[in-house]
């Protein structure tokens, strides 16, 4: 395989703290964090920024926690973009892909991703790079073994036999989340079945991305990196070589 760049990643940044947006030059991605257990008062902000239509999104949830959920992620995303397009949350507008990815409706060079799971969002920002990324909480490793023999390659499995125990757990979240962030950067959704791919389960890999099929080329236009962030979640970022 051709040797690759791995894109330079710079955070995660705490969202909340957000003054003006850093520069995001070539060849780096920006990774931006908040956590989900907020006041009312962050939340009603949150909900103030959103459009219409997402603020009707949000009344379709049943369920209290996944409706915050959504709330402070869309509305921190329109936030942060806000920031680094230099306008108001309320001017940005989105389009989205065949398989639901979303992007940027304006001719805007900014690509952007967005991931959530309990307590904890993320979002990564770059240039002209498709971008995707993923964060889990690393208890539902113990909900994912079986994931894991009906879905994932070959030699992840026999990769992750050598594990056991909360080390099992971990290595099986770690796989999960460079798979999906993986899938999410190419926006083919479940077209793209998850065995077509591998990935290494080593922690802290910089280019994890190690196979793909049926075009082996394809490896070499993609880094997945993982992402530090607190040791209750594993997080990943999939990016395009430009």
């Amino acid at each position: 395989m051709p040797s690759k760049t791995a894109p330079q990643i710079s955070g995660p940044w705490d969202a909340t703290g957000m003054g003006c947006a850093p520069e995001l030059e070539p060849g780096m991605v920006h990774v931006w964090q908040r956590g989900l257990d907020a006041s009312p008062a962050e939340v009603a902000a949150c909900h103030e920024l959103l459009s219409g239509e997402e603020k009707e999104r949000a009344l379709r949830f049943r369920v209290d926690r996944p409706r915050t959920d959504f709330i402070l992620t869309r509305g921190t995303l329109r936030l942060l973009l806000a920031r680094y397009l230099n306008t108001a949350p309320g001017n940005v507008q989105f389009c989205y892909g065949m398989n639901g990815k979303p992007g940027l409706a304006n001719d805007s060079n900014l690509c952007f991703n967005v991931s959530h799971t309990d307590g904890l969002a993320l979002v990564a920002l770059a240039e002209q790079r498709a971008i995707g990324i993923d964060v889990e909480n690393i208890k539902r490793g113990s909900h994912m073994k079986r994931l894991a023999e009906r879905f994932f390659s070959e030699s992840e499995r026999h990769a992750l036999r050598h594990f056991s125990g909360a080390e099992l757990e971990a290595a099986l979240v770690r796989c999960w989340t460079r798979k999906e962030a993986y899938i999410k950067a190419k926006g083919d959704g479940l077209s793209l079945p998850l065995a077509q791919f591998d990935v290494s389960i080593r922690a802290g890999d910089r280019d994890a991305l190690l196979a793909t099929r049926p075009d082996a080329a394809e490896a070499a236009r993609w880094t997945i990196s993982d992402v530090s962030v607190d040791p209750a979640y594993a997080a990943a970022v999939a990016v395009a070589e430009q």
